[in-house]
């Protein structure tokens, strides 16, 4: 197992969730601080977002927060911990990516799913290695899943590309999982 010191998390950032999304994150958070792997996330005080992060700092982790200048309103940024301010999501996604060594992707809407894409889109380029976990209790990403599946199976991807990400249940096993797939790209 490789040690893995900075999990990039993307998530949801609407308080108007189903509370359990919410106790997902904030469990992620506790997780994270506890193994002392440090958060990175979009900077936003709200929503998953707000949750995962005051859980990690509450429970001593170091967390970074990156976000675009005109998001900080309606994100409301977490003032408690460490932030840089960008000034478009472009370079918000693209330090998000070189601050993380994995990531993690809580419940979320178009803008977590897109985050989550492009990052994939990234590793079938070649241009990273970095492992993924999808993180739900429910089922929440099992559709994403089957849309993968059925990519795969139509010869758009290979089969390989299955070993870039899991779809896990609890916080631990989306971070053990991260462990075992951490590749070291001969560079």
């Amino acid at each position: 197992m490789t040690k893995i010191r900075s999990i990039c998390v993307y998530c949801g950032a609407s308080d108007a969730v189903d509370p359990r999304y919410i106790r997902l994150a904030e469990d992620l958070g506790r997780e994270l601080a506890r193994r002392g792997m440090r958060l990175v996330y979009g900077g936003g005080g709200v929503g998953l977002m707000g949750a995962c992060a005051r859980a990690a700092h509450e429970a001593g982790g170091s967390v970074l927060g990156i976000m675009p200048r005109f998001l900080l309103q309606k994100e409301r940024i977490y003032k408690d911990v460490e932030h840089r301010i960008v000034e478009d999501m472009h370079t918000r996604k693209q330090m998000m990516f070189e601050e993380s060594e994995a990531f993690i992707v809580l419940p979320g809407g178009i803008g977590t799913l897109e985050e989550a894409v492009e990052i994939l889109s990234w590793a079938r380029l070649g241009l990273h290695a970095k492992p993924m976990a999808f993180l739900d209790e429910d089922d929440f990403w099992s559709p994403f899943f089957d849309l993968l599946e059925r990519i795969i199976e139509g010869g758009f991807i290979p089969d390989e590309f299955r070993q870039m990400m899991v779809h896990s249940k609890t916080s631990t096993a989306a971070i053990e999982a991260l462990l075992d797939r951490v590749v070291v790209l001969d560079i």
